[in-house]
């Protein structure tokens, strides 16, 4: 087998096992024939702990952590209240949930007694995924930037830095985006993902899905939120059909509905955020989970991430989910009619972001697609000849 082009592990494993929490070990019979169903069955399944037992107390410590620790820096420093996009406060407000995330993480691994790098991260090559992913995120975000500026809807201004001014401001961006993409990577692609991989079905997943969109619907206002209710939509027959048909590695597409959707939910609490930002952003999540299928792992997705977050709003200078940012190298600004330039949303609500979107996933199934697919077929192959 070529382990290079595996997927994950549990991504292959049959949707017939994903139930409820998790797969579970099939009970034992008491006299009468009926299943005997107790206390440890409840929290324990044939993995370990259950899927949705993981999850919860995965948010409980995260929440817990992210309190503690967001109390301490605002009693060390009060300013930090007083929100700025600029990179300084960015690496502070992300290293906050970073260190949550990981605290929480080694918990709940230490719990299942797994290892936290299990968690969509073992996969090989990670340093070329990684690397691959930063071209192909800084690649996407210019192709976008080059088609509004061709069309009229963004124009560039001057360089906003010096040479000194911009190598600092180049590097401390570069990490506070590196960390904006190991936490919602971190959360997203690798704990929930892997997570809700081996212990979710469609009922389940549709079950989330319309508590997302509910509570959307009850408590937001704004545009916005429509992006959340396409994606909804968009995913409800394809994931219907896997659970029909039973197939193979289809809890991995409920998974990847889930938070995809959930990816989209959490970016409608941005300031200037419009339906097309917000479904770009619960597509590109997509995208994402499709890079972990076809690599093994997340490190194409956080590459990708943090290149195109930081080409965005350092190197051009332009707007992110609706935030203008301090200390960035280019300048530009947009123009026209809103659904085209993106308006205050900045490119990632153009209406051009879909397709750019789409021509990422295109890449990475003509990159990776077809070695996995023959990577299956010669794991196959084997299996019918050992047997």
């Amino acid at each position: 087998m070529e382990p290079e082009i595996q997927g994950p592990k549990h991504a292959v494993m049959p949707s017939g096992d994903a139930v409820t929490n998790g797969p579970h070990e099939s009970p034992a019979n008491g006299s009468d024939g009926h299943e005997i169903r107790d206390l440890y069955w409840v929290f324990v399944g044939n993995q370990g702990l259950r899927a949705g037992w993981s999850v919860l107390i995965f948010y409980v410590l995260y929440s817990i952590f992210n309190r503690i620790l967001g109390t301490v820096a605002l009693t060390i420093d009060p300013d930090l209240a007083k929100f700025a996009f600029s990179p300084t406060v960015m690496l502070i407000g992300e290293l906050i949930p970073f260190l949550a995330i990981l605290g929480a993480v080694s918990v709940v691994a230490r719990i299942e007694q797994r290892s936290p790098l299990t968690y969509n991260l073992t996969g090989p090559r990670a340093a070329i995924h990684f690397l691959t992913g930063l071209a192909a995120g800084f690649a996407g975000l210019s192709v976008l930037v080059g088609a509004l500026s061709w069309g009229g809807w963004l124009h560039f201004g001057g360089v906003a830095l010096d040479g000194a001014g911009m190598l600092r401001f180049g590097a401390l961006w570069a990490l506070a985006f590196l960390l904006v993409s190991l936490v919602e990577e971190g959360s997203f692609r690798c704990y929930l993902q892997s997570t809700l991989t081996r212990g979710i079905n469609f009922w389940w997943a549709l079950a989330c899905i319309g508590a997302m969109c509910l509570r959307l619907l009850l408590n937001s206002q704004g545009q916005g939120v429509w992006g959340v209710y396409v994606i909804a939509l968009l995913g409800l027959a394809p994931c219907l059909v896997l659970q029909w048909k039973k197939a193979a590695g289809s809890s991995f597409w409920q998974a990847a509905w889930v938070t995809s959707t959930a990816f989209g939910y959490i970016h409608t609490s941005n300031n200037g955020e419009n339906w097309i930002g917000i479904f770009a952003a619960a597509l590109i999540g997509f995208v994402f989970c499709v890079s972990v299928w076809a690599t093994g792992s997340a490190w194409w997705a956080i590459g990708c991430h943090a290149a195109w977050d930081w080409a965005e709003t350092y190197f051009y200078g332009a707007a992110d989910s609706g935030l203008p940012a301090q200390g960035h190298y280019l300048t530009t600004s947009a123009t026209g009619a809103v659904l085209w330039s993106g308006g205050s949303d900045g490119p990632e609500g153009s209406l051009l972001v879909i397709p750019v979107i789409l021509l990422l996933l295109v890449a990475i199934l003509v990159l990776y697609g077809r070695r996995r697919k023959t990577a299956a077929l010669h794991v196959r192959t084997l299996e019918q000849a050992a047997g």
